[in-house]
């Protein structure tokens, strides 16, 4: 079976705790993820993680300052076609 990206919900916003990314999405699911798997933000200062910004819509999210991207499709579980 193969998924449509058009058919994936779109990243709208985030935050950070202590341990995890929060990733708040367009059809209002909220995905987090331990920062432990993503070594550029668990290193990263909080004023880095903050400097976040939407890619293609809202596919994926993307840290200048780190060279670091994470796509809605890698946090749910998703191949990234």
């Amino acid at each position: 079976m193969s998924i449509s990206p058009n058919k994936i919900a779109q990243a709208k916003s985030l935050y950070f705790d202590a341990e995890r990314i929060h990733v708040l999405l367009s059809d209002g699911r909220e995905i987090s993820a331990p920062l432990e798997w993503f070594p550029r933000l668990r290193n990263a200062t909080d004023e880095q993680r903050q400097q976040w910004e939407l890619i293609g819509g809202g596919v994926g999210i993307h840290w200048e300052a780190i060279d670091e991207d994470i796509s809605v499709a890698g946090l749910l579980g998703l191949p990234n076609d």
